[in-house]
């Protein structure tokens, strides 16, 4: 197997070609142009380099590979490798523990970017946190994934920010994110209010009722025949 590299250093500023001769897992000789000649690696790999390193047309030919195949590439290449850039997008989720108290882990999830180089950091506040972030990942169609996980579990009534640079963004990239209300305890107290606003207007509506029936009872003044009463 051959590999062939280069390796630039402000952009072509500096070019280094380096091709390395490979068997069996092994590499045997390799050729460097900071060095200018064969190298060899293996005891057949140093035959191998004195018998290339002896004829001159081939030693210029390889030497020449610096402009012919590096900077030449680098060219080709630029617009889409060196100047491309893809700004990533950012979300927080919270990840359930199973092995540790508490409502989980926040999660920032840094997607789909280019190039490669970025920074992701947690905030509470202006405070600066602990976290656990991944390698920066190749998707396979030229951008990149990270995922930082919050160390410490986020606390109620606190808010945490997941902040990104990247050479895409004129600006930090930040997301916001605190612990919802509780869902069951709200419903909870709407049902206690619920409960106590009905027992109020069962309330009402009986003293209501009791109050106009004694009314209708006791409202009209009775008639009363005397029965001493005589005619004159």
């Amino acid at each position: 197997m051959v590999q062939s590299e280069c390796h630039f250093i402000n952009g072509t500023e500096r070019v280094r070609f380096v091709k390395r001769f490979i068997y069996n897992r092994e590499q045997y000789v390799h050729f460097d142009s900071d060095v200018g000649h064969f190298v060899g690696d293996t005891p057949y790999g140093e035959e191998v380099a004195r018998h290339w390193n002896s004829d001159p047309e081939w030693m210029e030919h390889r030497r020449g590979a610096v402009d012919r195949h590096c900077r030449h590439n680098y060219e080709l290449s630029t617009p889409f490798l060196v100047e491309r850039r893809v700004p990533p997008s950012v979300s927080i989720s919270l990840v359930p523990s199973s092995s540790q108290p508490g409502p989980g882990r926040l999660l920032c999830s840094v997607m789909d970017f280019y190039p490669a180089a970025i920074q992701a950091r947690w905030f509470q506040g202006q405070q600066e946190l602990s976290v656990v972030a991944t390698d920066v990942v190749p998707n396979g169609d030229w951008t990149y994934q990270l995922l930082v996980l919050l160390e410490t579990p986020p606390q109620r009534g606190l808010t945490y920010s997941c902040q990104v640079e990247h050479v895409s963004l004129e600006q930090p990239l930040s997301r916001h994110w605190e612990i919802p209300p509780d869902t069951a305890r709200s419903k909870m107290l709407m049902g206690i209010g619920g409960s106590v606003l009905g027992f109020v207007f069962l309330v009402l509506g009986l003293s209501f009722y009791l109050c106009k029936k004694v009314r209708s009872i006791f409202g009209e003044k009775p008639t009363v025949i005397s029965p001493m009463a005589t005619t004159g």
